[in-house]
């Protein structure tokens, strides 16, 4: 039994390969984040790791306001 991969298009985004509009999809595999654009192929995956690294330095939590 195969379970099929949810993919959801990224609205507004154009693909950095062939520059078309709404093509884009994103997509977990193997709790890794793809990004793929169905006119021309193009795909890209981002890590967990990537996302870590990815975040500003200079941003620091200091609490969470809860009303």
């Amino acid at each position: 039994m195969s379970s099929k991969i949810k993919k959801r298009f990224i609205a507004g985004a154009s693909c950095p390969s062939c520059n078309q509009m709404d093509k884009l999809q994103l997509f977990l595999q193997n709790n890794v984040e793809k990004v793929e654009c169905v006119a021309c192929g193009y795909q890209k995956s981002q890590t967990k790791n990537e996302v870590t690294n990815a975040t500003r330095e200079s941003e620091n939590v200091i609490g969470v306001f809860k009303p």
